[in-house]
């Protein structure tokens, strides 16, 4: 495993970089809310720290949406498997390996 290929953040440090790359464009931005003036739309636009707050909240919402949604859109693990195992076995009754194999273009692992 020595040839082993080593990824960008494989490496702890390069990890480190980007977080104080991320820290510094936060404050950055921090910084620039109190010195750059914004033309608003809305008297709560003003709030200091609203464009955050509101990205914040929209994320959370987001996630509990999703959830909510995965109550009614999740299927078991192998809901298709199941499916195609139904109809093949249905249409031909014949094993199920014979017909894996000749859907695979006729070769079988086992053969």
């Amino acid at each position: 495993m020595k040839n082993e290929k080593k990824y960008l953040f494989d490496d702890p440090k390069n990890v480190k970089r980007v977080l104080y790359i991320l820290y510094s464009c936060c404050a950055l931005l921090l910084i620039l809310d109190f010195v750059i003036h914004r033309h608003v739309m809305h008297s709560w636009e003003n709030l200091w720290g609203f464009y955050p707050l509101y990205g914040f909240v929209g994320c959370v919402i987001l996630v509990l949406v999703a959830t909510w949604m995965r109550s009614f859109l999740m299927r078991d693990e192998d809901y298709y498997e199941k499916a195609d195992m139904n109809d093949s076995a249905e249409t031909t009754k014949e094993p199920l390996t014979k017909n894996i194999a000749s859907k695979t273009g006729g070769h079988h692992v086992d053969d």
